[in-house]
């Protein structure tokens, strides 16, 4: 099997602005690929560029795309950890786009196989639900959104933060009154505390019972993680601060977590990413399955991938829950309120409806 040609388009979302401690997005800055083959199966994959925090845009993704297109022309899908090499080696970084890349091949070599993607990585069926997440606001317009969650029937909450302590535990204590604390709530910073403030913050909420903090501070203070576990019972989840499997190790080596975020826009793909929790497990430290704006398509994948990474015991899957005005995926990922769950057919089992592909700007390479 080789690749003959590879589809590439911008595949942008409008969603209802979301707003998290670095910044705001008001439409998910997606790529989707199909990469074809001279068998006649086609694989695809999905990202969604979060600049703010991996520091790509839809535009360098799709730079790239064409970039990475042209490397692999008439070479092996099926070869995927040569492939993926190949990109490294092009160029560092970009992780987001890598992961689209990543994801194709993972969906073609399981269509070729016969096998839907959870069965070709070894997985089995298990039952995931999902958390949902409010974006930063004022504590009473917060307050609202996650009693309307509940409502609704969610099971777990999930908040932003990262702005000033005082306001932050303001923000927690008006969720805590609204919806009582028969709902577990796990909070995120986005990196937005300083060491200082990451301790007055989480301090000031042990009372709430928040079940983890995700990346409470930015990376370049990981040094400082083992401490602040020291001066606080909120347990905390490495997120920005862990790209790939060495940065697991180094991670969980000096205690410096309870917990990883993993991401395919920073693992570079499922490759990684299975790297990445078994590392994590070696150290008893379990993993999320989290995202950033995509469509069900990618969502998908990431339900395939949580099926197959036996420390995954959280999930973060409402990448598609929180905004997105409309949704442009045949196939895929099914909601039954928050159980989310996959079908069997052969790869991620979703792909894009091609009216809306007809309206979306593209290349072929």
């Amino acid at each position: 099997m080789i690749i003959t040609s590879v589809d590439i388009y911008r595949l942008s979302i409008p969603m209802e602005p979301f707003v998290i401690a670095t910044g705001v997005m008001d439409y998910a800055q997606n790529t989707f690929i199909r990469i074809h083959t001279d068998s006649g199966h086609y694989g695809v994959g999905e990202c969604s560029a979060f600049p703010m925090i991996v520091g790509e845009t839809q535009d360098t993704c799709l730079v790239l795309a064409r970039d990475f297109a042209r490397i692999w022309k008439g070479k092996n899908p099926l070869a995927i950890t040569d492939r993926m090499a190949e990109l490294h080696l092009f160029i560092a970084g970009n992780t987001t786009i890598k992961s689209a890349f990543d994801m194709a091949l993972h969906d073609l070599a399981a269509k070729e196989a016969g096998l839907p993607l959870y069965r070709f990585l070894g997985g089995q069926r298990k039952d995931i639900v999902t958390d949902i997440t409010i974006g930063l606001a004022e504590p009473e317009t917060m307050a609202q959104k996650a009693e309307k969650f509940k409502a609704e029937g969610a099971a777990v909450l999930k908040v932003k933060l990262g702005k000033k302590p005082k306001d932050d535990v303001a923000r927690i204590r008006a969720i805590r009154r609204a919806v009582g604390f028969d709902i577990p709530l796990r909070i995120d910073a986005n990196q937005g505390w300083s060491f200082e403030e990451a301790v007055e913050a989480l301090n000031g909420m042990e009372s709430f019972k928040i079940q983890f903090c995700e990346q409470p501070m930015r990376s370049y203070n990981d040094h400082l993680l083992p401490e602040l576990r020291s001066q606080t019972i909120v347990p905390i989840m490495a997120d920005e601060s862990v790209y790939n499997a060495q940065d697991a190790d180094r991670l969980c080596r000096n205690d410096a977590c309870d917990y990883i975020n993993i991401k395919f826009s920073k693992s570079a793909g499922i490759s990684e990413a299975l790297k990445i929790q078994a590392v994590a497990a070696e150290y008893e430290v379990p993993c999320m399955i989290g995202g950033m704006l995509e469509s069900r398509l990618a969502l998908s994948a990431k339900v395939h991938f949580a099926y197959a990474a036996a420390n995954v015991k959280f999930y973060d899957l409402d990448t598609c829950m929180i905004g997105h005005l409309l949704d442009p995926v045949v196939g895929g990922v099914e909601f039954q309120g928050y159980h989310v769950s996959v079908n069997d057919e052969p790869g991620i089992g979703a792909d894009i409806n091609p009216q809306f592909l007809e309206k979306c700007e593209q290349w072929t390479v």
